[in-house]
This record gives C-alpha cells, sequence and structure tokens, in this order.
C-alpha cells in the first residue's frame, strides 16, 4: 500500500484552507508543493551559513560543500557520469536561451535545427531566436494526433544532411505524452545531429537516466519535482567541454562553473539536496533498500505504481463529462505512455469559466496555453482560450480525484460546484 496520508502530512500545504475550504492541488504541472525537509534545509541555510563561496572562513566553507553536493545529487538523481555534467541555473528556460548561444556559435547559416510540435516554449522560443540571429533553418517534426506522440518515422522524414541539433520533448506538459527519447535520439545521432531533451514534465514521475537515453542534453525543473525554483541542465562531459562559454573574464574555465553566470542561490541549493534525499527517504518508507540510486528509482516505481491508477480514474471521469474533450491518451492500457497532466476543454463552457469556479471551490488547476503555445496552435484550440488542465502528484488522492470530476461536472452544467 503507497503510504499516501504519511506522505501529505510532509507537505504543510496540502493541509491548509481557503475561506475554511481545503485546498486540492491539481496545478502541479506548473510546480509541485515543497515537503517540509526542503523548505527547512533552505532555511537552515539562510540562518547559519549564509555566505559567498571561496573564503577560509566558515561559512564560506560549508557554502563551498553546499553547492558541491547539489551538484554531485543533482547527478545521482539524474544517472550521470559525474558533477561537472550538471549546470544549475534560474530556470530551464534561462539555462537553455544561454546555452543556446554555446551550442549554436559554430553552426553555419542554413545549418538546421528540428523542434518539435509539442513543445513547451522554453524549448523552441530559444531556437527561433539563435536561428534569426545565424541564419539557420527550422524544420518541424509533428506528433501524431493519434498516437500523441512523436513517432521515429516522422523524425525520420525531416532529418537531413544539415541538421545539426533536434529538440525533443520528454513529456508534454498538455497532453502529458511520454516520447520514446532513446529511439528518437538513435535516428538523430544517425543523421550526425545532437539532440536536446526537455524533461521538465517527466522528472516529476518518472526516473531519468541520461546514459540510457544517450541524449547530449536533458534539461528539468527542480520546482516541479518538489523542490526549489531552480532549473538544471545536463551535459555529456565531452560534449559541454567542447563549447564556448559565455562568460565574465574572471570565472573558471573548469565545468560546470564556465557555464553557471553569477552567485549561485546557495540556500535554494541546499534544498535541492533536501529534493534529492526526499526520493531516497521516500523510496526508504516505500520498503526499498539499496543504494541511493536504487532508492530514488523504488520510490518513482512506487509512486508511478500509485498515480496511474488514479490517472485512469481521472480520466474516466471526465471523459463521461457531456461535452468534453480530452487533449492526450485516453486508452487505460497505455496510461504508461504518459504522465498525470490531463488538458479538456469543453464544447460551450469557456476554460476560465471552468478554472474560475473551480478555484472558487479551492480545486487549483490552471487554465490557457500553459507555454505549450505550439500544440495549441497544432490542434487549432485558440491561443486566448487554451484549455483546463489538471495534474497529479503523488500526494494527491483518490478523493480529490472524485472531487475535481465532480466540480468540473457541475462548472459546465452551470451550477454552483461543491465546496466540500
Amino acid at each position: 500500500m503507497f503510504p499516501v496520508a504519511d506522505i501529505r502530512a510532509l507537505f504543510p500545504a496540502l493541509s491548509l484552507t481557503d475561506n475554511d475550504v481545503s485546498r486540492v492541488c491539481l496545478d502541479n504541472p506548473a510546480g509541485t508543493q515543497v515537503p517540509k525537509s526542503v523548505a527547512g534545509a533552505i532555511a537552515n541555510y539562510m540562518l547559519t551559513n549564509a555566505s559567498n563561496m571561496g573564503g577560509h572562513f566558515t561559512t564560506s566553507l560549508n557554502t563551498d560543500a553546499v553547492t558541491l553536493k547539489a551538484h554531485e545529487d543533482i547527478a545521482l538523481f539524474l544517472g550521470a557520469k559525474s558533477s561537472a555534467e550538471v549546470i544549475i541555473g534560474q530556470s530551464m528556460t534561462s539555462l537553455t536561451f544561454h546555452l543556446s548561444r554555446s551550442i549554436c556559435r559554430d553552426f553555419q547559416p542554413g545549418d538546421e535545427i528540428i523542434v518539435s510540435r509539442v513543445e513547451h516554449e522554453g524549448n523552441i522560443g530559444p531556437w527561433l531566436e539563435i536561428a534569426k540571429d545565424k541564419g539557420l533553418n527550422i524544420r518541424w517534426v509533428d506528433f501524431d494526433r493519434e498516437t500523441w506522440l512523436i513517432e521515429p518515422e516522422n523524425l525520420a522524414a525531416v532529418l537531413t544532411d544539415k541538421t545539426r541539433l533536434v529538440c525533443l520533448n520528454f513529456a508534454s506538459n498538455m497532453t502529458g505524452s511520454i516520447n520514446d527519447i532513446a529511439a528518437l535520439t538513435r535516428l538523430a545521432h544517425d543523421a550526425g545531429a545532437q539532440v536536446f531533451v526537455d524533461a521538465v514534465q517527466l522528472a516529476p514521475h518518472h526516473l531519468v537516466d541520461v546514459q540510457a537515453l544517450g541524449c547530449d542534453y536533458l534539461v528539468c525543473s527542480s520546482y516541479k519535482f518538489f523542490g526549489p525554483h531552480l532549473g538544471i541542465l545536463w551535459g555529456k562531459e565531452e560534449v559541454l567541454a567542447a563549447l564556448h562559454p559565455y562568460k565574465g573574464r574572471c570565472v573558471s574555465d573548469a565545468l560546470p562553473d564556465r557555464f553557471e553566470a553569477g552567485t549561485p542561490q546557495f540556500e535554494l541549493l541546499a534544498g535541492l539536496s533536501a529534493t534529492v534525499q526526499y526520493f531516497e527517504d521516500l523510496g526508504s518508507r516505500t520498503g526499498a533498500e539499496g543504494s541511493r540510486r536504487a532508492l530514488i528509482a523504488a520510490a518513482y516505481q512506487q509512486s508511478r505504481d500509485y498515480e496511474e491508477p488514479l490517472t485512469n480514474t481521472l480520466i474516466d471521469g471526465l471523459g463521461n463529462i457531456a461535452g468534453i474533450k480530452i487533449f492526450g491518451i485516453t486508452n487505460p492500457n497505455r496510461v504508461h505512455q504518459r504522465v498525470p497532466t490531463i488538458s479538456i476543454r469543453h464544447d460551450k463552457v469557456m476554460p476560465g469559466v471552468i478554472a474560475k469556479a473551480l478555484a472558487d471551490a479551492g480545486i487549483y488547476v490552471w487554465h490557457g496555453h500553459n507555454y505549450a503555445y505550439e500544440p495549441t496552435r497544432f490542434l487549432n484550440i485558440p491561443e486566448e482560450e487554451g484549455v483546463v488542465r489538471v495534474g497529479l502528484a503523488h500526494y494527491n488522492t483518490n478523493e480529490e480525484v472524485t472531487r475535481v470530476v465532480e466540480a468540473v461536472d457541475a462548472a459546465t452544467r452551470g451550477l454552483q460546484v461543491n465546496s466540500k
């Protein structure tokens, strides 16, 4: 049995109320709640060790240790070979914009970057901008509207001898679909291209193993997997070492320093290590033993075993509401090919109206294009309206799923939403 009640007790926000209405946090694709241990690590650093790096005194030495540990912990978390492969910054988007200059520095006019139609704007905007700056060509690969995946044959059809970089979405923040990154990466590498993967939506729900994937770069965001607001970029050490760093003159040429512009948010780095520890503790809590990586893997497996039936219940409930359309995989036998992010539209009631009715009843969901701008356009969804997006995490419950389904049903029928 998954200890969801014990897990919920670790997250203070989940027990709070708004106007005497209990919160139902289903806004997780945009950012998860944080356990006490993560918040405590951030507070402890700020209260006892606030300092910059590189000094001989205690708080500075402690800050050095916090910084190194955060990189080592995330390397472990992602299955990297070493902490030199881990770059930590403000956000996935800012890191992608920053590294795009280095990655594309030696590209020539007419060289091609392939971007998929299912991407979050954070894995599109940076490449569109650098393409304009350097005279590069952007080629698009569609996702299949029936399977909801980037199919290998679709990628193969747009690869050419001019393709230098392929930018791929691991799991969509609109459809929830999980692409076969390992297979797509092999195709791209066979064509002589590097691969840049956005794993922001996958990392909260599935174990990431960068070595098994074979890609060249992978980005994720710790605030999407129960941690502080930070972005993480992993790259193969030999690939990162070959890139030109855009940095200040006095910044070290060592990895990863050369790509981490400015003074880090040390307190958030302390929280980042606590986030990795949370996954290890979750693995132990569910009965696993073994190495740190084994505990993290067990935490993910147990969470998936809990989340996937919950996801099917949510999809079934929403799909049975008259007028609702779900954008993504709905076959319960394919739940392993999606994360628990469900986007819907009603044929008469606008997404904003539904989201507002739910918010008034203490149910937190998002509406709009949610920066899934390209898939919104590809699916002919009005950009100014978007979708209602409901996203589960391992701390949500069957009772909350029932509550949101009933609330959407009431809102689409113009009824008062029950604020239990």
